[in-house]
């Protein structure tokens, strides 16, 4: 791996929260909102509130407001909905629907690395067609989770005027299913995050340098390489950075550590209202904090009670982590 090397690339943690905008931008984000079940070697949860939007719209309104559209059922109630209240997200693109919510249930292994989907209910995710409030639609950052290629596309249309970043998140299903449709999504996208198997896949190419190439010629400018438990790898034409995954000792749920990444990520750099080098790098570490914080519990929980001093205080230690001199 490629560390960048003390303040000359990162600068200190201090200072991070001082490039933030005194009104910073609102950040768009739109995906599943859901009832999960889980089970791991350290407990079960039979019914948890979950979804890509949720986890990513709790880590990113730490930086900046959150504009989230989503759907859910009749039984999605006020307590569920509360994971969202006292925070910078808006709610208004929280579409209900006769029927029940999205649930997934799943099992992981031993040691977490692998997972077994047991139960999957779209529900009336099935028939989900995102629609913009009017104030979203100048929304200046954008996050596409993980739905179908052809809403993605949509939901960028609804936006008005150009957007100052955009960045998508897909699956294997969509890769294989609708690859078409998702080569269009990308034409329109700056930065594309995916795990390393995706990237392999999207790319017909193992290397995952020589796969960033490819993906850059379909729209992406950046390409963010998510790899569990070994970190995180940026690639785009200034070169290479990754970051650790942060040490651990009990990890209980790694359900939503992605989507909270991908938060920390874009809420990061949506609240600072730049996307430079040292902006991008910065937001790497933010985004990496925010995922290691989300698998400490099960389900949005750990986030849930996080406060901005123990994502700081996280934050220095991942500079300490990756700080060393030649």
């Amino acid at each position: 791996m490629l560390f960048g090397s003390q303040s000359r690339n990162l600068g200190t943690i201090s200072k991070f929260a001082k490039s933030f905008q005194e009104k910073p931008v609102s950040l768009l984000v739109v995906g599943s909102v859901a009832f999960d079940a889980i089970e791991s070697p350290y407990g079960k949860v039979d019914r948890i509130v979950g979804g890509a939007a949720t986890y990513f719209a709790v880590a990113a309104s730490f930086f900046t407001p959150v504009n989230l559209v989503a759907i859910v059922g009749e039984d999605f109630s006020a307590k569920d909905e509360s994971i969202f209240h006292r925070r910078k997200i808006d709610t208004a693109g929280l579409e209900r629907a006769p029927g029940k919510s999205f649930f997934w249930a799943g099992k992981y292994s031993e040691h977490l690395n692998e997972r077994e989907t047991l139960v999957t209910e779209l529900n009336v995710f099935a028939d989900f067609n995102p629609k913009l409030p009017e104030k979203f639609r100048k929304s200046s950052h954008v996050f596409l989770a993980n739905i179908a290629p052809a809403l993605q596309s949509g939901v960028l249309k609804q936006v008005k005027g150009k957007p100052k970043l955009v960045a998508l998140d897909t699956m294997n299903y969509w890769i294989e299913r609708t690859p078409a449709e998702l080569r269009e999504a990308l034409q329109h996208v700056d930065i594309l995050m995916i795990n390393d198997s995706e990237t392999r896949q999207l790319s017909n190419e193992h290397n995952l340098l020589l796969a960033a190439r490819h993906i850059f010629k379909l729209g992406p400018t950046s390409l963010i390489v998510k790899r569990g438990e070994y970190g995180a790898m940026m690639v785009d034409a200034r070169g290479v950075f990754c970051v650790p995954a942060f040490p651990l000792e009990e990890p209980h749920d790694p359900t939503g550590a992605g989507d909270s990444f991908a938060g920390g990520f874009m809420g990061y750099l949506a609240g600072c209202g730049t996307s430079n080098d040292g902006a991008l790098r910065r937001a790497m570490i933010y985004g990496s904090v925010l995922g290691s914080f989300a698998v400490e519990e099960f389900g949005p929980e750990r986030l849930r009670k996080l406060k901005r001093s123990e994502i700081e205080s996280r934050a220095r230690h991942f500079l300490k982590l990756t700080q060393f001199k030649l």
